[in-house]
């Protein structure tokens, strides 16, 4: 239950961070924000993880966290300027 609440606002710092980081007004509420930064951290890792620079099972860190997030905002971006 901790682990998932822990994870949670986790994502959320990581995705204000990304967000803070990003150029751009981006138009996303804070539960948006924090499902990117989760999902970002996510994706950091799973990238990490198949480059060799992680373990399976372990976590990104604070800044390939970030970064990951950067990279889902900038695609989320992307797909809603098409719109």
């Amino acid at each position: 239950m901790f682990s998932i609440l822990g994870t949670l606002f986790v994502g959320l710092i990581v995705g204000l961070i990304a967000r803070a980081l990003k150029p751009g007004d981006d138009k996303l509420g804070w539960i948006m924000t924090s499902i990117l930064g989760v999902a970002g951290s996510f994706v950091a890792s799973t990238v990490g993880a198949l480059l060799g620079w992680y373990r399976p099972g372990q976590a990104a860190g604070w800044i390939a966290s970030v970064l990951g997030a950067m990279a889902l905002l900038l695609l989320y971006s992307l797909i809603k300027k098409k719109d």
